[in-house]
């Protein structure tokens, strides 16, 4: 049973127009009264949102893609690694001191600063272990322990952190893509940037990793070395932008197998491009609703009531 391509690109023009009517209505007040306070919530507020949201949901997709590539595992995400739990645990920290009393270090800034230092971290305690074991399912074991190990801190943190301090972890455990001001926007640009020239040179070696790391070693392909800079450029994606979003769920697993099913190959020259550009308007998509409410949800919710049906119908068919 394979998925629909009709459906998959219906799906596809649907968070398209979506996005489309998202910027329309940012665009729409400023036009029927042009102002100055109008100019600063399109330019300050919206505009940013959007294109933080942008920015999420491609990085994420694209990490989710490699990663499923390198282990071969179609519910494989960005945060498998344990990236996510690094950004989390330096998140805590820093919270847990600034409800201690040092307010500034629980500021948007050094929180995005904390996660960072976290998630690199973890990633270079991933990137050692990758130099010494060979097997990817080993690693893969070993990833998910080091985030099993960071969420046992973090719990730990918890349970001594005041009740203020404890509020402003689960506020970011939420994820969020209106937080990030012009600022933090280039930062994450800069980092996407980086991220996206790294896949780009690694296109032809995943293509060798699709048809096993035998054929792939036949083919001249270091594989180890690759496999270094697959999981390097994957913990750059999705610790950046986690670092100032927070974590965003199931967006890394679902989006590649909607890019996959839609385009019906395995292509990574094709795949990676278009799991960006889904993954770019489904978290758009998911913000949109999101704003809906009147109280507005938490994206990561939202992100998750959208793309886990898409994971159970992949379990469910493989």
């Amino acid at each position: 049973m394979k998925c629909p391509s009709f459906f998959l690109a219906l799906l596809v023009v649907l968070l398209l127009l979506l996005s489309m009517l998202d910027l329309l209505s940012a665009l729409l007040p400023l036009w029927q009264q042009p102002s100055d306070l109008a100019m600063k919530i399109l330019w300050d507020l919206r505009i940013p949102k959007l294109l933080t949201a942008i920015l999420a949901g491609a990085s994420l997709s694209m990490a989710g893609v490699l990663m499923q590539t390198l282990f071969r595992n179609p519910l494989a995400g960005p945060y498998i690694l344990g990236v996510s739990s690094g950004a989390g645990l330096g998140v805590a920290i820093i919270t847990m001191i600034g409800g201690m009393g040092v307010s500034w270090l629980a500021s948007r800034y050094s929180m995005a600063f904390a996660a960072i230092l976290g998630a690199l971290a973890v990633m270079s305690i991933v990137l050692i272990f990758a130099r010494r074991v060979r097997n990817n399912i080993t690693l893969l074991i070993i990833g998910m322990m080091i985030g099993s190990i960071a969420g046992a801190f973090i719990s730990l943190i918890q349970n001594f952190a005041n009740p203020d301090a404890l509020k402003l972890f689960i506020v970011w455990t939420f994820g969020s893509v209106a937080s990030v001001g012009w600022n933090e926007w280039w930062v994450m640009l800069a980092v996407v940037l980086v991220g996206v020239v790294g896949i780009i040179g690694l296109v032809k070696p995943l293509n060798g990793l699709l048809l096993g790391e035998d054929y792939a070693r036949n083919l001249g392909i270091p594989v180890e070395r690759v496999r270094r800079a697959i999981i390097g450029v994957t913990c750059l994606l999705s610790g950046g932008i986690t670092a100032f979003c927070g974590p965003i769920a199931f967006i890394g697993v679902a989006v590649p197998h909607l890019s996959r099913g839609l385009m019906r190959t395995s292509d990574h020259r094709i795949v990676v491009p278009v799991a960006a550009l889904i993954g770019a308007n489904m978290l758009v998509v998911c913000d949109i609703v999101c704003s809906l409410f009147t109280y507005p949800l938490p994206i990561s919710t939202m992100s998750a009531l959208l793309a886990a049906p898409v994971v159970i119908y992949i379990i469910l068919r493989k």
